[in-house]
């Protein structure tokens, strides 16, 4: 037998080792995921979990959590009120608004991977629209929707477990009008924390300061022949001139949270130096991307799933419309920091931008004015 013979047969054993190898890590894998997934979808006797009453609260904020969870799973309630109210996008220009709980973007809810989500959504008698909510984080046809359709007047209550651990979207979606409910503000997030909490790529807790939920909307308000904003009496009044508009898949405003400015001025989100502060941020229909002026994503999920590996070091990040994403930083300089979606027309001339506020001491070893512009 020659030497190539021999190697090459040696080579043939190798190969088929590793295959094998490879189909027995790919099995193992396959197994616990199976596992996995066996252990999340397992009945549980609910009358043995611990019931959590939540108090919702108004976007940017976010209610009271555990970063780690203590104890086993439980049973989180939530009351979400619909209410269709008028809404200004920016000084001077309204719109009939859809909402959960009269917010754009609706409250964020925080729960643990493992828990229960148990949500009651009334749709008052005031409202003229039927509605449903749909969540991203559930697991079963239409994400609910099909179990929460609410004619005025009438309450539903959803109970869904949270298996998937991440930021995801949650919007209204009533048979044939899905893209007018939540162009018109209805939709919000959800985050499922793991239970031990976030991680960073090496498995190292990471925990935040402060929490701040950003939601991104699209806006598509009818003008009149003179280019004027025009203003409707009811919620269905202006349906067909606003469904036209959406038909041109061109927005004529994409604002965080609801309205142009709405995170500016005395509403400017606010931290400290030396803080870490987690921003969550959430587009249920079109693509974004968030960028700090003068900051970074120390840890980016942009996807918000938190099982993968978060980025780190990130400039900018890229959100696929329909998803939340979620980024964390600790701030080391003080001033007045944009956080904008960095398709930049969008920022500066459609609203989609925000500022946090820092306070703390300034470090010139990080940045400094070396000469003062002067003439040359």
């Amino acid at each position: 037998m020659s030497i190539n013979t021999r190697l090459s047969r040696r080579a043939l054993l190798a190969g088929a080792a590793a295959i094998g190898a490879t189909t027995q890590l790919a099995t193992v894998v396959a197994t616990t995921a199976q596992e996995a997934v066996a252990a999340a979808t397992a009945p549980v006797d609910l009358n043995t979990l611990e019931r959590v009453k939540v108090e919702l609260v108004a976007p940017p904020f976010v209610h009271a959590h555990e970063q780690v969870a203590t104890g086993g799973p439980k049973i989180v309630e939530f009351t979400m009120t619909i209410e269709e109210k008028l809404h200004e996008v920016e000084d001077g220009v309204e719109i009939w608004a859809m909402t959960f709980n009269g917010s754009v973007p609706g409250p964020m809810m925080v729960v643990h991977e493992g828990d229960y989500v148990e949500l009651t959504l009334i749709n008052p008698d005031t409202n003229l629209m039927p509605h449903n909510i749909d969540f991203h984080a559930a697991t079963g046809a239409l994400g609910g929707a099909g179990l929460t359709n609410v004619n005025p007047g009438e309450k539903a209550i959803l109970r869904f477990k949270a298996i998937k651990a991440g930021v995801f979207v949650y919007h209204c979606a009533p048979e044939g009008m899905v893209p007018w409910h939540v162009t018109s503000g209805m939709n919000g997030a959800i985050t499922v924390l793991p239970r031990e909490g976030l991680k960073d790529p090496k498995g190292n807790l990471i925990t935040y300061d402060k929490v701040y939920y950003v939601g991104e909307q699209d806006f598509y308000v009818p003008r009149d022949e003179d280019g004027n904003y025009k203003t409707y009496e009811s919620i269905g009044d202006g349906y067909a001139d606003t469904i036209e508009v959406m038909r041109t898949l061109l927005p004529s405003h994409i604002v965080f949270n609801g309205k142009v400015g709405a995170l500016t001025g005395d509403n400017a989100l606010t931290a400290n130096v030396g803080e870490t502060v987690l921003i969550l941020h959430s587009q249920a229909n079109r693509d974004t991307r968030p960028h700090i002026i003068g900051g970074h994503g120390d840890f980016v999920w942009p996807t918000g799933k938190f099982h993968t590996p978060p980025d780190v070091d990130q400039e900018t990040w890229f959100i696929p419309g329909g998803t939340a994403g979620a980024a964390i930083y600790t701030f080391h300089q003080p001033g007045v920091y944009a956080y904008v979606n960095h398709n930049l027309i969008e920022a500066f001339e459609f609203g989609a931008a925000g500022h946090i506020v820092v306070e703390g001491d300034w470090n010139d070893d990080l940045m400094t004015g070396v000469l003062a512009p002067s003439p040359i």
